[in-house]
Order: structure tokens, then C-alpha cells, then sequence
């Protein structure tokens, strides 16, 4: 059954929500029905739609280039990216779904299609942004003071170094508290106090930015109801035997499963 999509961004009360609306509703309703979600689940005949619609979007897009590794036209680093959409259900009973991307995408955390991320580091004139431009500030005076008379200048650098680190270990909590979630209750937490909860001494590196958790943090958000969703990798691995181009693949167990258990359990 080809029931399509009719992709496009949609306003709903002033909010952009990415929300890609299957063309036939009728048939999405009917194979949507007493679907509820879960993580464990095979993948949904929905989800296998919307991964081709998304998929096909990757191929033909214009708007934004990043070197996937697939053809010979890309430029610098080769990256595949892991995407995944989430089937939902809008206030309205339409049948659709949203895409999103792991990190960043073309150096940007905002493209058409795809939802917003939970937290954007890379927005201008922002904290993130002030705070690595501190960094380097420190590091070029720790160089000119090294150049000049290391040895001279030995308490100096040393002392730079150590607020160097208390400045770099303040910007990191700071990151890591502005990534806040909502769960299927309407409640928040903060992604510290998650990982915190779990065992953990912080958040490990890139928690917070994969598709998962940014598909579900969008849908509570809007106030949709999450039916089903699919991960799968797009491009060349930069670890031949991790990544298989087009393979789906289960949210990551590391920076996905506290986040995903606080955002589906609590």
C-alpha cells in the first residue's frame, strides 16, 4: 500500500512542528490503529514510509551539503549521520511523522524537515560561544607567555592552565544544563539529574543529541502522540564495520536509554 506523504512544513498556533502529514490518511489511520509505542518493537510498515520519504528527501535536497561519502562530489571529511522519524499522531487525529538528525547537520542545528534540536550551542552571540572564545583567549596568552620566557613565566602558565580548566569544566555544566526534557507527563528534568539518577558521574559526550530523544522532545512539545520510530544510518561509516549505509539500528544504550526512560517511564 503506497499512501505517501504530503510533506511540508505545517503552522500550528505559531509553532513550526516539521510535521510531514501521509497523503493518505484514510490507510495511515487504518494501519495506525491500536498501534502503541514501544522502543522494542520491529519496525512499523509507517516508519519503513517514512524512512523512504526522508531518504529520498537526503537525495534530492539542495538546500544544504554534507560530505555522506556517497558520491564523488563531497568535500572535506567523509560523515555518515544516524536519522531516525517518529510516527505520530497531531491534535487534529492526522497521521504523520517527524525527522531528525544525530549532533549537527551541515554545521547547523536547523534545517527544513527537520525538528529543533534540544539545545542550540551553535546560536549566536550566545553562552557557548562567548565561553570558547574565552578559552582561546587563554590559551593564546598561556602561548605568548611560554614564547617569551617559559621558564620566567612558569607560575603564570601554570596559573592560566588551572583557570583554563575551571573555566572549561564551569562551561561544561553550564552546556549541560541547558538541555532540559519533557516527558510524555508534560514534566521536565534536566539531563544531569537523568544521567545522575542512572549511575552516572555526568552525562557522557554527546548525550542529548540524537534523534531519538529530539523526535520525542518535539512530539511531547506538540502535544503529539508518539506511535512508532526507526533510527537508520545514512552514508559512510567512519568506522567501516560500526555503520552499514541505509541498516536500521536501535537508540544507542550509552547517551539514549536514561534519557528515553526518564522521557517514556516517568
Amino acid at each position: 500500500m503506497d499512501i505517501g506523504d504530503d510533506c511540508q512544513q505545517v503552522i500550528i498556533a505559531q509553532a513550526d512542528t516539521a510535521f510531514c502529514r501521509f497523503e493518505d490518511q484514510h490507510a495511515a489511520r487504518a494501519m495506525a490503529d491500536r498501534l502503541t509505542f514501544n522502543l522494542e518493537d520491529d519496525i512499523h510498515p509507517l516508519c519503513k514510509i517514512a524512512v523512504a520519504g526522508l531518504q529520498q528527501h537526503l537525495s534530492l535536497q539542495t538546500e544544504w551539503k554534507h560530505n555522506f561519502g556517497l558520491d564523488s562530489d563531497g568535500d572535506g571529511a567523509i560523515i555518515g549521520k544516524m536519522f531516525g522519524v517518529l510516527v505520530v499522531r497531531n491534535t487534529h487525529g492526522d497521521i504523520g511523522y517527524l525527522s531528525a538528525f544525530s549532533g549537527k547537520l551541515a554545521n547547523s542545528n536547523h534545517h527544513n524537515k527537520f525538528v529543533e534540536p534540544i539545545f542550540d550551542g551553535l546560536k549566536a552571540g550566545g553562552f557557548v560561544n562567548a565561553g570558547m572564545i574565552r578559552l582561546s583567549e587563554i590559551n593564546h596568552e598561556i602561548a605568548t607567555l611560554a614564547m617569551e620566557d617559559a621558564f620566567g613565566n612558569e607560575a603564570a602558565i601554570a596559573q592560566l592552565k588551572e583557570f583554563r580548566k575551571t573555566h572549561s569544566v564551569a562551561l561544561q555544566r553550564r552546556i549541560l544544563e541547558q538541555y532540559n526534557f519533557r516527558n510524555k507527563a508534560g514534566n521536565r528534568k534536566n539531563m544531569v539529574d537523568i544521567f545522575t539518577k542512572h549511575g552516572y558521574k555526568q552525562p557522557p559526550a554527546g548525550a542529548g543529541e540524537c534523534a531519538g530523544p529530539k523526535l520525542l522532545q518535539h512530539a511531547f512539545r506538540h502535544h503529539m502522540e508518539p506511535l512508532a520510530l526507526a533510527e537508520f544510518w545514512w552514508g559512510l561509516s567512519p568506522k567501516s564495520a560500526t555503520w552499514k549505509h541505509g541498516a536500521y539500528y536501535k537508540p544507542c544504550k550509552e547517551k539514549c536509554a536514561p534519557i528515553l526512560d526518564y522521557m517514556l517511564n516517568e
